[in-house]
């Protein structure tokens, strides 16, 4: 990595959380140089302007959750039962941690992204697609295996899941008060258990 790609990287990472926690519009080019210890030449030295900064600070931060849910639904889970509960577990562990860095990033940036930020709105919408197609692959596959219902669609499920987390992240976050997501991840838990998986003949 040069030294350009290395101050790039250092710019991104340190500014991950104050976009998350502040905002992509409200986040102005003095708070990214507080935060970073830069100067403004530099910080234009390397980014264009603010917005690519906020660019490459979303597809980061996305590509931390896209990690996290790769492990959660990935080959070390034997079914597709299990794959989806981890994804349950994760958020049911991590919800504190999630907080404190602003929230979900992918919900965040879609809210800010909507009207003011068409660029932005470009990344969100892949992120979440992509998030869609990941789960939807994996209850697919617990089909094939017999484990999962055949007549389910694995889309619009997947699509639930999201939903009901996210909408489960706000609320939680608005009032202070976790029991929201507990709520949600419940809901996600119990679908996963009788509305997808096969039950013993």
């Amino acid at each position: 990595m040069s030294k350009a790609e290395k101050t790039k990287q250092f710019i991104i990472e340190k500014t991950a959380t104050l976009f998350n926690t502040k905002g992509y519009n409200a986040t102005s080019l003095s708070d990214i140089t507080q935060v970073t210890g830069l100067t403004k030449g530099s910080i234009y030295g390397n980014f264009e302007n603010k917005d690519q900064v906020a660019i490459e600070v979303y597809k980061y931060n996305a590509g931390l959750l896209s990690k996290v849910m790769n492990h959660s639904l990935g080959d070390q889970y034997q079914t597709s039962t299990e794959k989806l509960h981890a994804f349950v577990t994760f958020y049911r562990k991590n919800w504190r941690s999630v907080f404190s860095n602003g929230g979900c990033p992918l919900m965040n940036a879609a809210t800010e992204a909507d009207d003011s930020f068409p660029a932005l709105k470009n990344y969100v919408q892949k992120s979440f697609t992509l998030w869609t197609e990941k789960i939807a692959a994996v209850i697919v596959q617990g089909q094939k295996n017999s484990e999962l219902k055949a007549s389910v669609n694995a889309d619009e499920y997947a699509s639930l899941f999201i939903m009901l987390i996210e909408g489960g992240i706000l609320l939680s976050k608005t009032m202070d008060d976790e029991k929201f997501l507990n709520q949600a991840l419940d809901k996600v838990k119990d679908m996963i258990d009788y509305e997808l998986t096969l039950l013993p003949s």
